[in-house]
């Protein structure tokens, strides 16, 4: 039996316990809708900074690297640390890095405050969950979930519009500085409102395990990113070999987890549950076409079909407004019926959606763009709150904030992944169009039609996947004691 309880059953009354679950849910929404807040200004960015989009799809990739690089390091944290010390540090890393993004000179500086945003980012989400688990009880997290999952879904998936609509009258730079007082007016709450609801454990952090961690993690997304440069002939170094030192740094990673065992910086135990293992699949892949499609979607609508940054957002605000409008509705059914009659239904939609969209060219109406993102947004809606529910709630109470910083890891790194491979994709499909005589807008047009094809491609492992998800009472009668295995 591991002797590592990570934290402490509820004390808190039920109104303390409702405050401090919505301030952690606003000012979670708020980090992450910097996600990809980016995406619509990447234009108007590669014209200010002369770069080219491979070089500037790193405002979001290295913000999605980042957290891809910290997150594992929160479970420690949330093991080691008092609630309120984690939210402070967060809340002031994400602060900074918004007013330092506000004022950055250079590209090179916007992508360091991007970075340092992300720590805070990184630091948000599993403390949002870790608190929801140990709070809400069993059969209510359904409808608690399903606010989360507005944070994670819809909180980027509205982060273009918001980013258009400050476009279209102001700079760039006004989308931080309308942030920051947002982000410092939650600074100052969670500094009278935040309470521990953990019991903080004395456990040392294993140095080499968050070195393999950082290598894993970061070559690979790295790598990734740098196959799009590389088709432009802009990198010195073929992106195989980062992507080989992650691969490698990865295996060592894992095995070095599951020889700590209960020491583990990222107890990977987790997976010894079914539901946990499918879940994390399913999200993961539903990362990656959410973040693929954010990046490319704004790309293809202002270079191919010539829409202005306001417009562009206002034609990704529908599927938005629709994840918000079922997050909670979802919830309350999966709480009443179990993940599998939302999960399968919610992936055979998406992946039909991605199919849809590889078939955008210059001539599609914008009616139909609006149709086919809403549709991707109906599916994500019905996977994203069963699933987390599902794999978390699967879970032993010791676990749970390894589990959420496992969860909150793969997300990050697939939505980084996902966002590295359609812009490659597009890259290099473009560049050849180009070579061939195209014109710019037919060979942009080319390069998105080849990235939404692959992101149909991998969309069909996640209907296959789903028919496997069974009911969290199933899985979690099954559940038996990690440290015995």
């Amino acid at each position: 039996m591991t002797t590592t309880a990570t934290s402490a059953p509820p004390t808190s009354s039920t109104d303390h316990s409702g405050r401090l679950i919505a301030l952690l849910v606003g000012s979670a929404f708020v980090v992450i809708l910097n996600e990809t807040i980016m995406s619509v200004a990447l234009p108007e960015l590669m014209r200010e900074f002369d770069v080219q989009a491979t070089t500037a799809q790193w405002l979001t990739t290295a913000f999605l690297l980042t957290m891809a690089v910290v997150i594992p390091i929160t479970g420690f944290l949330l093991t080691r640390f008092p609630l309120r010390r984690v939210f402070m540090a967060a809340m002031i890393s994400f602060t900074a890095g918004t007013l330092l993004a506000a004022l950055a000179p250079t590209f090179g500086v916007l992508v360091a405050a991007r970075a340092v945003q992300a720590v805070g980012t990184a630091l948000m989400m599993p403390l949002l969950i870790t608190t929801i688990l140990n709070l809400v009880p069993a059969d209510r997290r359904g409808r608690m979930m399903g606010t989360v999952s507005i944070v994670i879904s819809v909180a980027p998936a509205i982060g273009p519009t918001i980013s258009g609509l400050v476009l279209d009258q102001l700079d760039w730079r006004w989308m931080f500085w309308l942030v920051l007082p947002i982000a410092l007016v939650a600074l100052v709450l969670g500094a009278a409102w935040v309470r521990n609801v953990t019991e903080p454990v004395d456990v040392p952090i294993d140095v080499p395990s968050v070195v393999l961690s950082a290598l894993a993690f970061g070559g690979l997304i790295y790598g990734l990113s740098s196959i799009g440069e590389a088709a432009a002939g802009e990198v010195p170094v073929s992106p195989w070999i980062p992507i080989a030192v992650g691969a490698l740094a990865l295996v060592v990673f894992v095995l070095r987890q599951l020889s700590l065992r209960e020491r583990a910086l990222l107890d990977l135990r987790t997976f010894a549950h079914r539901s946990f293992s499918i879940a994390v699949v399913l999200v993961a892949v539903s990362m990656m076409a959410l973040f693929g499609t954010l990046i490319l979607l704004p790309i293809y609508l202002q270079s191919v079909l010539g829409l202005s940054t306001l417009d562009t957002g206002l034609v990704l605000l529908p599927g938005g407004l629709v994840m918000g409008l079922l997050a909670p509705f979802v919830g309350r059914l999966f709480d009443q019926h179990g993940p599998r009659p939302l999960v399968a239904p919610g992936a055979a939609i998406t992946s039909a959606a991605l199919w849809s969209m590889s078939m955008f060219d210059t001539d599609t109406s914008q009616g139909l763009v609006v149709a086919v993102h809403v549709a991707m947004s109906v599916g994500l809606a019905l996977m994203f709150t069963p699933l987390l529910t599902s794999a978390l709630g699967s879970l032993p109470h010791h676990l749970y904030s390894h589990g959420s910083a496992t969860v909150s890891t793969l997300q990050q790194v697939a939505g980084a992944a996902g966002t590295a491979l359609f812009v490659t994709v597009m890259t290099r499909h473009s560049v050849a169009e180009l070579d061939a005589g195209a014109s710019v807008v037919d060979a942009t047009a080319a390069g998105v039609h080849a990235a939404l094809f692959y992101g149909g491609a991998i969309s069909a492992i996640a209907v296959v996947v789903a028919l496997f998800v069974r009911s969290t009472k199933t899985e979690t009668a099954e559940v038996v004691e990690p440290a015995a295995h």
